[in-house]
């Protein structure tokens, strides 16, 4: 009997619909070309549902999504809404109260995709990033006093438990193990890197450190361990990015690093990331980095990759991996075969065509 996964759908705002509409064109097409079955039921929390009704999530909400298998998102953000108010009230809100601690993001260069970086390719560019997803400075710790005035302070604490640090860092060095380079035969190790600023920031990333060479040494002695500042972490990103394979970071920096990961592999277009609660029954969701892009929305020009891309780890981490592997090398035959670029409106292609493209090779 085929296997049933219920998902949830989250189009959301700006493009994130018609993103969201290739990516799960393509899903289904992997559904049907590998056996198993995908039961999707549609969300509409974002920017309009906000504007006619005032709320963010409904109470319910949270609770409903833990009922499903996965959630696929397409995009927060919307023009006529405040910052901050759709990514505190949605995308927050979901990630921390379904404990969704860890933000995967790969950073892989695809053939034929451009990079910036001159002189390097697709074998070049080729690790992932575990960023800690649920401390740090986004748990609005802190506060204004005399707001307004000349003597306002503002205060924004980034706090760190050892719980949290060491869940994070468990599943790092499981990552590394089973997925780095030496375990997919592209280097003679697996190395797992920790990104922190211990010269400057000694009592969390203190924390960090100690936390990670314990449990290395402890636990996981067949997996190399590597120490990078953060500003040092950017430098090498931009020179020598063949030096990563997986690393480890909070959740400050990981957001900073993982927007420039996303450049060097070819934009906003093609990086797609994870919000995984890896626990038993945990609900994981899978989204594209890029935001909304709201003046191209309704223009079916916006590139979907990234949004088929997120599918596509959304299904390897529900244990379809044979339809997750279908996906990725559809989307590197048309990155270097078909696409003329990655931008919107200059692909050579519409949105709806990317797609077709992307699910017709699935289905071969």
């Amino acid at each position: 009997m085929a296997k049933t996964y219920k998902i949830a759908v989250v189009p959301g705002d700006g493009t994130g619909p018609e993103v969201t509409a290739e990516a799960v064109k393509v899903l289904k097409t992997a559904a049907n070309k590998f056996k198993f079955k995908a039961d999707l039921t549609t969300f509409d929390f974002g920017g309009e549902r906000y504007k006619r009704t005032g709320e963010t999530l409904p109470d319910s909400a949270v609770q409903d999504l833990r009922k499903f298998d996965a959630i696929l998102l397409g995009a927060i953000g919307h023009p006529d809404v405040p910052p901050g108010i759709l990514e505190k009230g949605i995308l927050l809100k979901m990630r921390f109260e379904l404990d969704q601690y860890i933000n995967l993001r790969p950073v892989k260069l695809y053939p034929g995709v451009e990079t910036p970086l001159k002189n390097k390719g697709p074998h070049d560019i080729d690790f992932v990033v575990v960023r800690e997803n649920s401390g740090d400075a986004y748990t609005g710790t802190g506060g204004v006093t005399m707001k307004g005035t000349p003597n306002e302070v503002a205060v924004q604490s980034a706090v760190y438990t050892r719980f949290q640090v060491d869940r994070c860092l468990k599943y790092a060095f499981e990552y590394a193990r089973k997925f780095g380079k030496k375990a997919r035969g592209r280097g003679e190790k697996n190395t797992l890197a920790l990104c922190g600023k211990t010269n400057v920031l000694t009592y969390i990333y203190g924390l960090w450190e100690r936390a990670f060479h314990e449990m290395g040494q402890a636990q996981y002695p067949d997996i190399t361990r590597e120490y990078y500042h953060v500003d040092a972490t950017t430098m090498w990103f931009v020179k020598n990015p063949e030096w990563f394979d997986v690393i480890v970071t909070g959740n400050l920096f990981g957001d900073i690093i993982t927007d420039l990961g996303a450049m060097i592999q070819g934009g906003m277009g093609i990086a797609a990331g994870g919000n995984i609660n890896p626990d038993s029954g945990g609900v994981s969701m899978f989204e594209p980095i890029g935001g909304s892009a709201p003046k191209y929305t309704g223009k079916n020009v916006i590139n979907p990759l990234a949004a088929i891309c997120a599918a596509q780890m959304m299904l390897a981490s529900l244990g379809q991996d044979k339809a997750a592997n279908a996906i990725e090398q559809a989307v590197m035959w048309a990155t270097a075969n078909k696409l003329k670029s990655l931008a919107a409106g200059k692909m050579g292609y519409s949105t709806t065509e990317v797609g077709d493209l992307i699910a017709t090779k699935v289905a071969e």
